[in-house]
């Protein structure tokens, strides 16, 4: 089989979220298929692939600083038609190698995929999330087309897929109730976790590696700095109540970076921002840590329910850490509260009733025991596998009408 897969919305970064997720699926698919990658733009390529990278948009210039890998951010109305027409070539060229593809979601989700499809190459939606802009974005596309357009588009598209694959049950719930597709047209294919990255470490060796005082107390967060994960209401909390030798370490960034660093600058808690840290490092700060945090904003999803899978959770309960988030269908199966982790609101109140009543360090040992066992069964394995199921059914239906 051979499979294109397209991230039309990403550069390619290897060390930042989304472009993990697409590298580790893709490495499992091409075990039994032939996998080629297509990034807007590849900013860093990984190190002997086992499958093709592609460029969809070679004379593409970033001109905004690469705080995340989203290809489209700020980008205007005449560029984004201009990629249109570059999206649209590179079908007209590519179409006759491929026997499916596979469209990584992004702003405009799903037009990569309908343009092949026109060729007879059924197109796959992979979707992780379903946006509800819940804030003015500075994107001059957004202030042309306008929210409820992009949402109508992407809805559109989505509907003309040949099918669809979300990340969570919940996920596809949302995009039955709100797209108005058929149930039995989305698949769920739960994202995995590198377990020969993501795995027990000491805790100590890992300190003395990052430089990382013995004696403290370490909160970590990693990830993206943005609003769906708000930092502000433990940032907060740490300013109001304040616990002796223990610290907040930040690794990731984002648009809301300068944001938590002045609300962190307002108080005299321990804070120490990171950036952007390689893959391998992340697995060392979250061995040094004893508790992770996962801190989202239920407002900016749809319905207020996380409905992506939070694959940074998936990493610390990996490395044998418990973890802290907020309640939902998703979380609720994985973290147990006060047994593996942590589960309330994201709001300053409970952060600081946790802060007031913080755990020992031998307590939240045992709880990133227990955290280990509750990940065991998540795989990129598994998860490529699901894939390609979703894939030989499409094909098979494709030749079907075909031949009928």
């Amino acid at each position: 089989m051979s499979i294109c897969y397209a991230a039309p919305g990403h550069f390619l970064l290897p060390e930042v979220g989304p472009s993990l997720n697409v590298l580790s699926v893709a490495e499992e698919l091409s075990k039994t298929a032939d996998v080629t990658l297509a990034f807007r733009k590849v900013i860093q390529p990984p190190e002997s692939p086992p499958f093709t990278i592609l460029e969809l948009d070679p004379e593409c210039d970033p001109s905004a600083p690469l705080v995340d890998d989203s290809a489209v951010r700020g980008t205007s109305l005449s560029d984004l038609l201009r990629y249109l027409l570059v999206l649209r070539s590179f079908a007209d060229r590519q179409w006759a190698q491929f026997d499916i593809v596979l469209e990584k979601s992004w702003l405009l989700a799903g037009y990569l995929a309908q343009v092949f499809q026109r060729y007879g190459v059924p197109g796959i939606l992979v979707e992780n999330l379903i946006r509800t802009h819940a804030k003015p974005h500075s994107s001059s596309v957004r202030k042309y087309l306008g929210r409820p357009l992009l949402r109508g588009f992407v809805r559109h598209y989505a509907r003309k897929a040949s099918m669809v694959i979300a990340e969570t049950t919940e996920l596809k719930a949302a995009m039955t109730e709100l797209w108005r597709i058929p149930a039995d047209r989305i698949e769920v294919a739960a994202l995995g976790v590198d377990t020969r990255l993501f795995y027990p470490r000491d805790q100590l060796l890992a300190r003395q590696a990052l430089g990382i005082d013995a004696s403290v107390m370490v909160l970590l967060y990693v990830g993206v700095l943005d609003e769906q994960h708000d930092l502000a209401p433990i940032l907060q909390a740490l300013n109001r109540f304040h616990v002796p030798a223990l610290e907040l370490r930040v690794v990731g960034d984002g648009l809301m970076r300068r944001a938590f660093e002045e609300i962190a600058r307002q108080g005299n808690a321990a804070v120490r921002f990171h950036s952007r840290v390689p893959h391998g490092a992340v697995a060392q700060f979250i061995a040094a840590s004893d508790l992770c945090l996962a801190p989202y904003n239920p407002q900016a999803f749809f319905n207020g329910e996380v409905s992506f899978t939070p694959i940074k959770i998936l990493e610390y309960m990996a490395c044998a850490r418990p973890a802290v988030s907020v309640p939902n269908s998703y979380t609720l199966k994985l973290i147990q509260h006060g047994i593996n982790g942590f589960l309330f609101p994201n709001e300053i109140p409970l952060w600081t009733d946790l802060l007031r009543s913080f755990p020992r360090r031998g307590e939240l040992k045992e709880m990133g025991i227990a955290a280990l066992g509750a990940v065991s069964d998540f795989s990129w394995e598994k998860t490529a596998a699901a894939y390609l199921r979703v894939c030989e059914r499409v094909i098979q239906s494709n030749v079907g009408a075909m031949t009928s």
